[in-house]
């Protein structure tokens, strides 16, 4: 084997491939990224995998010999990193891998091929969803996740197939996250319902690029994505998550319209006080148009007042975990935020003031303490 390639090229393939890579495994091929040429022109062709995903790049370099070689991942790419600007010359020189660039030379020895796992298959593609809309959906809902591994299935986002219509959730029984987007079906009718890791869907998510269709595939075990030259899967989830629809179902609630920026500020401000996960209190009035942040106990106290328009409500007051609340806030874009309340230790919704319940982000409220 031996090609060439310039270095940056070289550097975000070899980044790109080496995410799923394990920082540690009893198995230490797992550490290794697979490198294949195949005949002049190129592509190369970098892989990596472990027990819950795989990745897969082509990259455009001169390929002067074809072969493939086996290489510690996390080494080539400290290499790759600290390499001069410019070509890149890389060879398999017996039973190493040399790489070369601007007088600087580096050899690694080479990992045995016979013991690597094939990459798995990529999943029957389903549809194809815009990269953009899609990494910002992944973003909203992750931040809902939960992280105690004990519960798994609360550790991943539901993805879920409808028509044309995907919908991603996620919830830590705390807070619960909705965001619905359009996709393209490759049939009429198609659906489905799994979870996948939502630390790794969120760094597929962003891995894929700001542009374009990205290809997503499903079976009963794996998901897989693919767009531009990349390649990857991940292991799907055993379990399910709660279903939103009755939790999100609110009668009668009360409604505030808030500013996010302001709000969101807020929020940042008056939680310097607020000691481990104590509250922030938020005193709406209808009179006053306006809602006051509280937060701290004792003589260390901080507040902000903001306009809000409230209705349904003369006044109400509810309190929330500091970072569940900044959190929810700063999953949205939009300039303003309605607020759908239904009083101190009862469920709060935020979503758009257009109520298109493209965005949903629920909320347990905490009973108040004085302040």
């Amino acid at each position: 084997m031996e090609f060439r390639i310039e270095r940056s090229a070289l550097t975000d393939a070899v980044s790109w491939a080496a995410r799923v890579l394990p920082v540690r495994s009893p198995v230490p091929v797992l550490g290794g990224l697979l490198l294949e040429t195949g005949g002049e022109g190129g592509p190369l062709r970098i892989s990596g995998l472990d027990y819950e995903a795989s990745a897969r790049i082509d990259v455009d370099a001169e390929v002067a010999r074809p072969g493939k070689v086996l290489v510690m991942g996390r080494r080539l790419l400290d290499i790759c990193k600290v390499l001069p600007e410019g070509p890149v010359e890389c060879a398999v020189e017996g039973s190493r891998f040399t790489v070369s660039g601007d007088g600087a030379r580096f050899g690694l020895s080479v990992l045995p091929l016979d013991d690597y796992p094939a990459l798995p298959p990529l999943p029957q593609v389903r549809g194809a969803v815009d990269a953009e809309l899609f990494a910002a959906a992944v973003a909203d809902v992750a931040v809902a996740a939960g992280r105690d591994d004990t519960l798994p299935a609360l550790t991943g986002i539901r993805l879920g197939l409808d028509g044309d219509t995907m919908t991603l959730a996620a919830t830590d029984r705390y807070r619960f996250a909705v965001r619905t987007l359009p996709w393209k079906a490759t049939a009429p009718g198609e659906a489905a319902d799994v979870i996948v890791s939502a630390r790794r869907l969120t760094e597929i998510a962003r891995s894929l690029g700001r542009s374009g269709l990205v290809s997503l595939a499903l079976d009963a075990g794996s998901a897989g994505f693919e767009h531009a030259g990349t390649r990857t899967t991940v292991r799907l989830l055993d379990g399910r998550l709660p279903r939103h629809e009755k939790l999100f179902s609110m009668a009668d609630p009360a409604v505030a319209v808030v500013d996010r920026v302001r709000l969101t500020e807020a929020v940042k401000r008056v939680s310097v006080v607020a000691d481990g996960d104590s509250p922030v209190q938020m005193a709406f009035s209808r009179a006053d148009a306006s809602v006051t942040l509280r937060a701290g106990y004792e003589d260390d106290v901080a507040s902000q007042r903001l306009p809000a328009d409230l209705e349904g409500a003369e006044e109400l007051t509810v309190a929330f975990n500091p970072g569940y609340l900044a959190d929810a806030l700063a999953s949205f874009t939009e300039p303003s935020l309605r607020l759908l309340l239904l009083g101190a230790g009862q469920r709060a919704m935020i979503t758009d003031v257009a109520g298109t319940d493209v965005h949903r982000h629920l909320l347990m409220s905490v009973k108040p303490q004085l302040v």
